[in-house]
């Protein structure tokens, strides 16, 4: 065999082993979430990424960064799209700022138990993914809060109640709650809120019993009005490009684990709803349940805010909602 030879087949070999390395190499993504280690939410995610790089035999590796520790809640879909990070999690209201078709779970009682919640999912799921895939996403799974209840330093009786109190907001439906209720705004992350209260930025809130339980509400507020407005949900997407880069055989596993996942994680938020009021109980916070008054007034303004999300969506709202009546 001539040098040139030689050299040829030693650099094939090089070449052959390099791939087999690349292919047999372990894939690492790293996963942001804005919440806490102790929210279901987080915990259901870590148990779908245990079970992905179980069986994928370590092919796919997510990390999980919690809290907002690698990046902050607002950027993440935004990182995810630009394949900054390939997975992440996100409220999905969080992008009504740029389309108000994804608030629609956000809308006073629109959808107040979890059966109304999964139909409205329902009603919703195939356009939500459609119009994140324009945008190079993949839904994976959807997971739904608890449903949303309102914190204050007082029991609140009227509406009335609530003009000029600094009320905590997550996005912008919860924004316009605010102002409908002559109440002050003020956009506050979930990891944030304690520090929020301490430092007198907020003095109310509208959260899940999940929330509230975390952040030890009953430290700065003494009730929980039981409202079961609304039931928000979160989304883990991932960007498709990087999705496409696993093997055949990953991305089944990936989509299996999901689906897995989103009926865990129902599961977890209804089990969750009665265990952490009951929490917030034992710790002190009175938990009372709206007046006619104010449930009438509550409503009205759900009412009214469902009519600008028509406005603002047009007719793929309209048959969503045709939809969501018809199951």
């Amino acid at each position: 065999m001539t040098i040139r030879r030689s050299f040829y087949y030693i650099t094939a070999c090089l070449a052959l082993l390099l791939n087999t390395a690349i292919v047999n190499a372990e894939m690492r993504w790293d996963m942001p979430t804005p919440y806490s280690d102790s929210t279901f939410h987080t915990r259901n995610i870590r148990l779908f990424a245990d079970e992905v790089l179980k069986a994928t035999n370590n092919e796919l590796n997510i990390t999980v960064h919690s809290a907002g520790s690698l990046i902050k809640h607002p950027e993440i879909k935004k990182s995810v799209r630009r394949g900054i990070v390939p997975i992440g999690e996100v409220l999905m209201s969080r992008l009504s700022n740029e389309d108000s078709f994804f608030a629609l779970d956000s809308i006073p009682y629109l959808a107040t138990n979890y059966q109304q919640a999964r139909k409205l999912w329902q009603a919703s799921r195939k356009r939500t993914e459609e119009k994140l895939s324009k945008q190079g996403l993949k839904l994976l799974f959807s997971v739904p809060w608890q449903p949303q209840g309102l914190f204050a330093k007082k029991k609140v009786k009227a509406a009335t109640d609530l003009q000029g109190l600094k009320l905590r907001v997550y996005n912008k439906y919860t924004e316009r709650l605010a102002q409908l209720l002559q109440a002050i705004p003020t956009q506050i992350e979930a990891a944030d809120i304690a520090t929020a209260f301490s430092t007198g930025r907020v003095d109310s809130m509208i959260t899940s019993p999940a929330i509230g339980a975390n952040t030890k509400a009953w430290d700065f507020l003494s009730h929980y009005h039981h409202f079961q407005a609304w039931i928000p949900k979160n989304m883990v997407i991932v960007n498709a490009k990087q999705f496409s880069k696993l093997s055949k055989d990953a991305q089944a596993v990936v989509l299996a684990a999901a689906k897995q996942a989103e009926e865990r994680g129902w599961q977890m938020s209804e089990q969750e709803t009665n265990e952490k009021v009951a929490v917030m109980k034992a710790n002190g916070l009175k938990v009372v349940y709206p007046s006619d008054k104010l449930h009438s007034e509550l409503s009205y303004i759900g009412h009214v805010m469902t009519k600008e999300w028509l406005n603002n969506v047009g007719d793929e709202g309209k048959s969503t909602l045709a939809i969501f009546k018809q199951l």
